[in-house]
């Protein structure tokens, strides 16, 4: 029990490295919850303040997930096996609950899909370059970043299940694309709306004379 609390602390405060929000503050002089969608994710950190600065985010929110997964790999001595996963994919979740639910701002932060892909490339390498395909192809034959996150939550479940496990690591794989569809619920409405921003307005911006 000690170890899967301590896994989960670890993780948790991994997740609470917001780049989006601490960039945002330093380079750009603004609080990201207050542009575009109001949250501090990577895709807002996108549509909101330049594609080039939300990369950069996204890359740091990967490695905060990647990072605490290898350092729990390291310090129990655990693989991506019957034994270790669920180590692992605890950690990996709390990264992600630390991510949305930051203790210092109000447990308002982002909505974890890149600290999501971080963690599958910390499973292990494949399975991150399968989630990178599957999000990448949804989200540009769907024109949105939010229909790239969903798939990559259900990938995530799939690919669990697909490797045999165990119980704990396909529920709490389960329990997290719960909960990313939800914080999702008011992309849906903006796309029904068709009020989302779409990807190709974001990469082919016209610059105004």
């Amino acid at each position: 029990m000690g170890d899967f609390i301590l896994v989960a602390v670890i993780g948790y405060l991994f997740g609470n490295i917001q780049a989006s929000y601490i960039l945002g503050k330093l380079i750009k002089k603004v609080d990201i919850r207050t542009l575009g969608q109001g949250n501090a994710g990577a895709s807002n950190a996108v549509e909101s303040l330049g594609v080039k600065f939300g990369m950069i985010v996204a890359l740091i929110d990967i490695l905060k997930a990647l990072i605490s997964i290898l350092l729990v790999k390291e310090l129990f001595h655990v693989g991506l096996d019957a034994a270790g996963s669920p180590l692992l994919y605890l950690n990996g979740y709390c990264v992600i609950l630390g991510h949305v639910y930051p203790f210092y701002m109000n447990f308002k932060g982002g909505k974890g899909i890149a600290a999501l892909m971080g963690m599958l490339f910390g499973l292990h390498p494949l399975i991150g370059v399968g989630g990178i395909a599957v999000m990448t192809t949804v989200t540009f034959l769907g024109d949105y970043i939010s229909l790239g996150s969903m798939a990559l939550s259900i990938y995530a479940v799939l690919i669990t299940m697909f490797l045999r496990l165990g119980v704990f690591p396909i529920g709490i794989s389960l329990a997290g694309m719960l909960l990313i569809f939800y914080l999702h619920v008011p992309n849906f409405r903006r796309i029904a709306k068709k009020k989302e921003v779409k990807v190709s307005s974001v990469l082919f911006k016209k610059k105004k004379l």
